[in-house]
Parts: structure tokens; C-alpha cells; sequence
């Protein structure tokens, strides 16, 4: 009888927990979705040149909230914490958002959103070995699910010729864009979840704000050479406004989304994790739709119903084998 009280309470703390780490992921994935819209509010700038001002505002914000600890958080790092740092900084912030918004300004954001919406199939499939995941063959109807949404939203994206006002070369030229997010962010969202796994005594939000201190100091060392010579290319209104939308979107997106997932990627599998992405592209989409002033077709509301039933799907998985496993080791 005590037996089976431990392992119940054991598999209920395990679903606090696993519920927890989704609505972290959840709240990380619509703060994410407005970045799709800062490259089509300043088109003045590149996407290359609004990664930069977007990493200098970020860089700026994570110094102020960390200067208080800075001296005693910097001081239980290792070289190895640094040295990763370093690179998830600048592949998964420099790299991924420069990507993202040439992708936008060249294919616009439904595509772009579309194709880096696949990042949770990479990440699930890259999580497929860890000691905690399910294995994927239970998940292959959720990736389905999943893949067949964004297969299928992606074709009425094309159907619709959204994008005829572009030549074959811009479009080409979005979609590998598109592709080297895609590619990027999944090996941040692996790479920053083991990690975190591996160090000790930094907590979510701090390693977080550590990430935005080391992308702003790369971006400020690339300020100059991008962004020097569009000075005098535009006033001091539009300065203002192009400050205002990257200062914007580094506070939602990279600060406290950024924190929210550090909590999601300790509290969740990464499969599962990978999975919560898909949030993301729906509020992409979404934010999409409004910045177009439309709503969203038949075929659309059919491809978010796949992918939010291939989410579900998922989480119904990890939380049998949560449960399972809990009664198992009581």
C-alpha cells in the first residue's frame, strides 16, 4: 500500500513537473512568435543589420538585469561554460535571427515561419537517444501529424502565389535562408539544453541573460561594419523606430522568452521540448494573419489543427511513460 502511495504521489510531482516545463515552453514559443514580425516593421534594414540592433538592445537589457550578481554568476563558470556560450550565441542568436530575417524580407513570414516550424522534428529526432525519451517509433504519429500540417499549410502558402512579387532567384535565396534557420536553431535547442544539464549552481534566467551579454558584445563588435553604413542612410525618426521595434522584440523574445525556455529545456524531455517549438510557428502564423489583416483559410485552420494534435499526441506519450516509469521505481 505505501508502495503504491509513493508511486503515485512520485508520478503526479512528475506530471506537475512535465505540465510546468509545457507551459514554460508554451510561453517561450509566443513570445518567440513576434520575430517574424520585426524584419517586415523596419524594412529599412536588412535582416543582417536588425539582428545586429536587435543583439545590442538584448545585450544591454541581460547587463542591467545581471549587474547586481554579475561578479558571483560569472565566477561559477568554467572555460567550458564560456566556450559554449560563445557559440550557442552566436549560432543560435546571431546566425539563426539573421537567417530569419532575410527570410522574411525575401519570402515573407508565413514561408519562413513554415519551414522553421519543422525545428521540432529535428529536435525530437536528436533527443531520440537520451535516457528519458520515448522512443520514436511511439512518437512517429505525432512527427506525422506535425509534418503533414506543415506540409500542407506550406502548400497553400505556395498555391496562393503570396509570393509572385519576388523573382525565382529572391525566392531561392528566402528558402535557404529559411533552411539555415532551421538548421541553426535546432542544434541551439540540443546543444543549450545538455548544457544546461551541465552546469551547476547558474540558474535558467541568469544563463539566459549570459547569453544575451555574449551576443551583445558579438554584435557590438559587428555594429560598426553593418550597421555604420546605414547612418546617414536614414533620419532620426526612423532611427527612433528601428531602436523601439529591435528593443521591442529583444525584450519579449530574447529576454523573457529566452528565460521561459531555459525553464522548459530543464523540466522537459528534449523530444517533448522539440515538440513545444510548434507553438512558435502558430503564433507566428497568427501574429501573421493580424499583420495581414486576414483570417486564416480552410487549409490553414486544417494544417494548425494537425500540428496542435501532434503536440497533444506527444504529451500524451512522454506522460504515460512519466507515469510508468514512476511506478516502476517505487
Amino acid at each position: 500500500m505505501l508502495g503504491t502511495f509513493h508511486g503515485r504521489g512520485g508520478a503526479m510531482f512528475a506530471d506537475r513537473s512535465l505540465v510546468k516545463g509545457l507551459g514554460y515552453g508554451v510561453a517561450a514559443g509566443v513570445c518567440w512568435g513576434v520575430i517574424f514580425l520585426g524584419p517586415e516593421l523596419t524594412p529599412g534594414l536588412s535582416g543582417v543589420q536588425f539582428a545586429v540592433l536587435r543583439f545590442l538592445c538584448y545585450g544591454l537589457f541581460s547587463l542591467v538585469l545581471l549587474m547586481p550578481r554579475l561578479h558571483r554568476v560569472c565566477a561559477q563558470l568554467t572555460r567550458a561554460d564560456w566556450v559554449s556560450l560563445f557559440w550557442l550565441s552566436l549560432v543560435g542568436n546571431l546566425v539563426y535571427y539573421s537567417l530569419v530575417g532575410s527570410g522574411v524580407q525575401l519570402v515573407g513570414i508565413a514561408t519562413t515561419s513554415l519551414i522553421v516550424g519543422l525545428i521540432p522534428v529535428l529536435v525530437t529526432l536528436a533527443g531520440r537517444h537520451d535516457a528519458n525519451a520515448v522512443p520514436v517509433r511511439r512518437l512517429i504519429p505525432s512527427l506525422t501529424l506535425a509534418m503533414a500540417g506543415v506540409a500542407l499549410i506550406s502548400l497553400d502558402a505556395l498555391h496562393s502565389g503570396a509570393d509572385t512579387r519576388t523573382s525565382s532567384g529572391q525566392v531561392i535565396a528566402g528558402l535557404l535562408c529559411a533552411v539555415g534557420a532551421l538548421v541553426s536553431w535546432s542544434w541551439y535547442a540540443v546543444a543549450n539544453a545538455r548544457r544546461l544539464a551541465l552546469v551547476g549552481g547558474v540558474s535558467s534566467h541568469d544563463w539566459a541573460l549570459l547569453t544575451g551579454l555574449m551576443t551583445g558584445a558579438q554584435a557590438l563588435v559587428l555594429a560598426i561594419p553593418v550597421l555604420g553604413p546605414e547612418v546617414a542612410a536614414h533620419g532620426a525618426a526612423t532611427w527612433v523606430h528601428f531602436v523601439l521595434v529591435a528593443a521591442g522584440v529583444a525584450l519579449l523574445s530574447s529576454v523573457v522568452g529566452g528565460a521561459f525556455w531555459n525553464q522548459a529545456s530543464r523540466l522537459l524531455p528534449l523530444a517533448l521540448s522539440g515538440q513545444v517549438l510548434v507553438v512558435e510557428t502558430l503564433a507566428a502564423l497568427l501574429f501573421g494573419f493580424l499583420w495581414e489583416q486576414r483570417l486564416p483559410g480552410a487549409l490553414e485552420l486544417v494544417a494548425i489543427a494537425l500540428l496542435v494534435g501532434g503536440v497533444v499526441w506527444c504529451l500524451n506519450c512522454h506522460r504515460s511513460d512519466t507515469a510508468s516509469a514512476t511506478a516502476t521505481s517505487s
